[in-house]
């Protein structure tokens, strides 16, 4: 057996996780009319096939019809998304992974004019820079809504065969309730760090109540708003506590900064230029003083940095998205002592970018990645050699010499 840091298996709760590496939640918006299609199912199956551990599927997949997508989200308040989700599921457990699934309600991170054009629900009034609808602050009948809205998606999942589930409380609606920079509402849902938990904690125990416990369920949360008046690092490890307190969370999934406007999504994920790993140690300080499991992810590019965050008992797994996104087979070059074959990620978030103008996510390194269906990651050899003269060496030139070599 390998004594390689990031080829241990994990155990989470019920699950025993091959190795150490995950693909955490993303939107590739790959979904079609917000199902997760073939070339959803595929672009995740072939980092299933590579041998990460567990892909985390959504980023995030939309609870409530007044959820409406921005960046092509899976929609998973529809019941005819559940045979999409366990075609995936039944195909990434063949291949050796959990599979999970993020929740959410986006809460004012959205547009009026999008899906049924309802009312755009918050615990504020005010607008987010990025998405400029302007939300009503949530009413009572509203917040049970939208918990039993978030148990009937969980049911749905678990009929899909789904390991586990995962809760966004970063920049969305839950987190929106737990900022004090966005919750001007009274009790028993505003004022107190309790207060502003409590929609998180009774959606959860929500959750928990309808699947049962064999399911795995997770937070991914904002420690550390990084701005003045916002939730600060001991309110941060307070909020884990409570998660933790409750009984009801398996794991922690460290976010740091904001994501209401492209400087703070910078901090979370940081691009090209800008140093690996930035809330590392910090990840490890909120695992060593809450004491759950806890995954973590924010530009961990290489295999280096991602073996030096498990070696050092940082983090439980880490996420590798964008690098697997450059290159799907990470893993199985590990196993196989190709490290030096691995195709970096250079930040260039070319993949993020093409979302936010509308597109699917695509990689300025893989142009295979997205197109796994058309495009295959490994090239088979021609039957018939021939001479091939490529004019031009920037990446398409240097890409099609390498195809052809």
């Amino acid at each position: 057996m390998s004594n390689d840091p990031l080829l241990q298996p994990f155990r989470l709760k019920h699950l025993t996780l091959r190795n150490r590496i995950m693909t955490t939640s993303h939107e590739p918006a790959y979904g079609d009319d917000g199902m997760p299609k073939d070339r959803y199912r595929l672009y995740h199956l072939e980092r299933a096939r590579a041998g990460v551990a567990m892909v985390m599927t959504a980023g995030s997949a939309s609870v409530s019809r007044d959820s409406p997508p921005v960046f092509s989200n899976l929609l998973v308040w529809k019941d005819e998304i559940v045979p999409w989700m366990k075609r995936l599921v039944d195909d990434c457990h063949a291949a050796g992974a959990a599979v999970m699934i993020q929740l959410s309600h986006l809460g004012r991170r959205t547009r009026w004019d999008k899906g049924d054009w309802l009312p755009v629900v918050s615990s504020t009034h005010e607008r987010e820079p990025a998405h400029r609808a302007t939300p009503k602050p949530a009413e009572d009948w509203d917040i049970a809504r939208i918990i039993r809205d978030y148990a009937d998606a969980a049911e749905r999942m678990q009929a899909a065969g789904v390991d586990g589930i995962e809760f966004l409380c970063h920049g969305h609606l839950l987190d929106q309730f737990m900022s004090p920079l966005t919750n001007i509402l009274d009790a028993p849902y505003g004022g107190s760090l309790e207060n502003r938990a409590r929609l998180a904690l009774d959606m959860v125990a929500a959750v928990r109540k309808r699947v049962g416990n064999h399911v795995v369920l997770g937070m991914r949360y904002g420690v550390d708003e990084m701005e003045p008046g916002g939730i600060d690092i001991e309110e941060g490890i307070a909020i884990g506590k409570l998660f933790r307190d409750s009984g009801l969370v398996d794991y922690l999934n460290i976010n740091r900064s904001r994501i209401h406007t492209d400087p703070a999504m910078t901090d979370l994920i940081p691009v090209q230029g800008m140093r690996s790993a930035p809330h590392l140690d910090f990840a490890g300080r909120i695992k060593a003083e809450v004491g759950m499991p806890t995954l973590h992810a924010s530009r961990i590019p290489d295999v280096a940095t991602a073996r030096h965050a498990v070696a050092t008992g940082q983090v439980d797994m880490v996420g590798m998205t964008r690098a697997h996104i450059a290159d799907p087979h990470i893993v199985r070059k590990i196993i196989e002592g190709r490290e030096n074959d691995i195709r970096p990620c250079v930040g260039a978030t070319y993949c993020l970018d093409r979302i936010y103008q509308g597109g699917m996510a695509l990689c300025i390194h893989n142009p295979s990645t997205g197109r796994e269906a058309e495009q295959p990651h490994e090239i088979e050899r021609a039957a018939v050699k021939k001479k091939v003269v490529v004019v031009g060496a920037g990446p398409a030139g240097l890409e099609a010499a390498r195809v052809a070599a």
